[in-house]
């Protein structure tokens, strides 16, 4: 698939646009401002950007009230077929957030819910119960997503449902020639209605939002392409932080090692540092040094890399109740040497076939550093890593003359490789 070889980048747009967080129902063409945003995506060179929810909703996005209008905060359907246009016409490809396990209270078959009650003909389109009340003292209670009773949770197994956003989802297709979505909490969803969305649109790359459990569940040639790989974002932040590389090494292993038990060989899933819902990787990690390094993890490792908006020159942000810190507006875009290292991390994802495998070797496995393998039937890369703030020499089973691909020096390794300090190498054999 077009994603193996490619790395995204997610903009959580109604922060990163300048929305405010309850809509105000003013009209607003902020979408517009994409043209700030293409010399910076052009210059990384991303291969797709991930859109969070765009389309009308309350205040975050996820509480969606419409989903075949752009949010007036951002702008209207025009603008954003102008930012499709824009960055298909730069190679850029479009993912959008994909809300389906509920909807925003304002959404039309829920306000018909509380209107007619029994008598709606929407009823069915929810679990709802007549004879119980909510906090907004509804006279009825219904399912929703953990708690939030601003997220109502739809009846997936409701063929009604199902065909509405199979058409929702048309729609998205026929108007803004979109090329994939993110399933939100895909682990909520039903799986007969994933089958069924494979089945109307496998033209589309379809990846979910998981956390925990085995994700065959979901990732699978019947249901989606791809999901968020939680357990590896766990182990690079954890495993940098705490100076054991086992975490880190183990889980890769135990998902894409060459053992016939390892769970997800084969499978191109997404793997990032941070995103809208977690604190940004400059914060996380509690030495700045390894910001590089964990970058330089994030290309080499399986999967398809996905980096957050702003985050590529180093924004700090934590979490907060509305998660705002997460999700700032930006109105410029610095440059720096971290930017410049993840820069050239995506010219060697691009140009190495080895890195769009899904495959996975351990050669050698220390607490502070280690040296793993990626290989195609064109190449082999050796990625070494050293997080510690010395030097280290250690024995490993290569003999020769190799290129670091990073900046190109040539290294004569005799069974020995020196590392200098926070640093990471990926070798090819001259």
């Amino acid at each position: 698939m077009w994603t193996d070889n490619s790395v995204l980048y997610q903009i959580y747009t109604l922060g990163a646009f300048g929305c405010p967080f309850e809509n105000d129902n003013v009209l607003e063409h902020r979408f517009k401002d994409i043209d700030l945003w293409i010399n910076q995506l052009k210059d990384l060179n991303i291969d797709a950007v991930l859109f969070n929810p765009i389309f009308q909703s309350h205040s975050h996005g996820y509480d969606t009230i419409d989903y075949y209008t752009i949010d007036n905060r951002l702008g209207d359907n025009k603008d954003f077929k102008y930012v499709s246009s824009l960055l298909h016409k730069n190679g850029i490809r479009i993912i959008l957030d994909a809300v389906f396990n509920h909807v925003g209270r304002g959404f039309f078959a829920f306000e018909d819910v509380l209107k007619n009650r029994e008598n709606s003909h929407y009823k069915d389109w929810f679990y709802i119960n007549f004879y119980g009340n909510s906090a907004y003292d509804d006279h009825l209670s219904y399912q929703d997503w953990e708690g939030n009773q601003n997220l109502v949770k739809l009846n997936l197994e409701n063929p009604e449902v199902v065909e509405y956003i199979m058409n929702v989802v048309q729609f998205w297709k026929d108007e803004f020639e979109i090329d994939g979505l993110r399933l939100d909490v895909a682990y909520c969803l039903d799986q007969n209605f994933l089958k069924t969305l494979h089945s109307r649109h496998h033209d589309l790359f379809l990846m979910g939002e998981t956390l925990h459990g085995d994700y065959n569940m979901w990732v699978n040639d019947q249901m989606l392409d791809s999901c968020t790989n939680y357990e590896c974002y766990k182990g690079l932040y954890s495993s940098l932080n705490s100076y054991n590389l086992f975490e880190i090494m183990h889980s890769l292993h135990r998902q894409f090692g060459k053992d016939n038990w390892c769970l997800y060989r084969g499978k191109h899933l997404v793997c990032f540092v941070d995103n809208h819902d977690v604190p940004r990787i400059a914060t996380q990690l509690q030495n700045e040094n390894h910001l590089p390094l964990i970058y330089g993890l994030l290309m080499t490792m399986p999967g398809i890399p996905c980096i957050y908006y702003g985050s590529e020159w180093g924004i700090k942000g934590q979490k907060n109740w509305n998660d705002t810190e997460l999700r700032p507006h930006i109105t410029h875009f610095e440059n720096n040497e971290l930017t410049k290292r993840i820069k050239r991390l995506i010219e060697i994802k691009h140009e190495h076939s080895a890195l769009h495998t899904a495959n996975f070797e351990q050669i050698v496995l220390n607490n502070t550093y280690c040296i793993f393998k990626r290989n195609s039937e064109e190449e082999t890369l050796y990625i070494a890593i050293n997080i510690s703030n010395e030097p280290v020499a250690f024995n490993l089973d290569l003999n020769g003359e190799y290129v670091d691909l990073i900046d190109e020096n040539r290294l004569s390794i005799d069974h020995v490789l020196e590392m200098p300090a926070y640093s990471l190498m990926i070798l090819k054999a001259i």
